[in-house]
Formats: structure tokens, C-alpha cells, sequence
């Protein structure tokens, strides 16, 4: 599985209903495309949850990489970067996901950490994956994901919650516009080993 994330910094003076009303339309688009597990629309609203900016950005996690490969060659991009130009998009080799109990994403959650030059890599990787699997299962939890990313090593989780921020601490709050969710339930429960 590949995670992917790309975010747009926008404008102090944006219209964000522009925003909410690309998501209403284009979200859809993506209910039922093949080998994508989910795509989350996703904003931070300067003055909201933290955030000093606004932001604009997309997450994925794919089947597979040649998923990841034909959304880029098939044109798909083309409709962001014609409106926001091109982002660097942050791609991470996915170490587990898991779906939760909760049904309605409203938020997601992106953490970053770096990995100690002088940690064990697979004590890392099974205490992350066993995190994944703890934080799956708290009732409020859609989905989560933990993923890494080798050229700086650096672990990458990622929560899709009903909770708002405040009622949960798990790193930069991203408010969801909408979540297209094809293979989402073919994930494993939180329960499954």
C-alpha cells in the first residue's frame, strides 16, 4: 500500500466556500475507483483548530503503487494542477491500516516523527504497528494508517476520526470535506491479526 498526501497553501484571502464546493463536486468522482482504499479531501481553515494558513490538500492510500502510477498518468493530477498548480506529493510505504468502528470520518489527523539514527528499525516498526492497531480500535476511529518514509526515515501516522480536535491529541488536524472510501472496509478490522 502507498500512502500519498499533497497539500495547496492558500491565499489569506481565498474563498473557501470555493473549497467546500470543489470537494461536494469532485469528491463523488472518487467513490468507486479501483484500487484505492480511500481519498480524503481535506482543509485547514487559517484561525481553526491551529491552523495559521489555509491549506488545501488530498491524502490517499492506495492498493498498490501501479494505482498510485495510473492516477498520475491517467490525466486525474491534471485537474489539481491546472487549478493549483503542481505539489510535491509525500508518498510513504504503508507498514499497516486498519478500519475502525466509526463510520464517519470528520476529521483526520497527521503525525510526523523521525526515526533515531541509532534505533532498532523493526522495534520501531512492531511498536508502531502495534500502536496502529490499539488506536484502530478506539470507538471513534474510521481508520488508521502508519507508514514510513526511507530517504529520511521518518514514521508517518495518519487517523481518520469522528472527533473533533480537543477531543483527541493525535498531531495536525485536517477538517474532511469529503471522504471517498472504495476498498476502505476491505481493510482489516481492529481486531484482525
Amino acid at each position: 500500500m502507498i500512502l500519498a498526501h499533497y497539500a495547496h497553501r492558500l491565499p489569506a484571502d481565498y474563498d473557501i466556500d470555493a473549497i467546500r464546493e470543489r470537494a461536494k463536486t469532485r469528491g463523488p468522482l472518487w467513490d468507486d475507483v479501483p484500487e484505492l482504499y480511500f481519498k480524503g479531501f481535506l482543509l485547514r481553515e487559517a484561525g481553526r483548530s491551529g491552523a495559521i494558513a489555509n491549506n488545501y490538500s488530498s491524502l490517499y492510500l492506495w492498493q498498490t503503487d501501479a494505482a498510485f502510477r495510473d492516477f498520475l498518468t491517467s490525466g486525474r493530477y491534471r485537474t489539481v494542477t491546472d487549478l493549483f498548480g503542481r505539489a510535491s506529493i509525500q508518498t510513504r510505504v504503508t507498514l499497516d491500516a486498519r478500519r475502525g468502528r466509526a463510520s464517519h470520518a470528520r476529521f483526520v489527523y497527521e503525525e510526523e516523527l523521525s526515526i533515531p539514527v541509532d534505533a532498532d528499525l523493526t522495534a520501531v516498526f512492531e511498536n508502531e504497528i502495534d500502536r496502529n492497531r490499539r488506536i484502530s480500535a478506539v470507538p471513534q476511529t474510521v481508520a488508521a494508517v502508519i507508514a514510513v518514509e526511507t530517504q529520511r526515515w521518518r514514521i508517518t501516522r495518519i487517523v481518520l476520526s469522528e472527533a473533533g480536535p480537543g477531543e483527541r491529541d493525535l498531531g495536525t488536524p485536517y477538517e474532511v470535506l469529503h471522504l471517498a472510501r472504495p476498498l476502505l472496509d476491505t481493510l482489516p478490522s481492529s481486531d484482525a491479526r
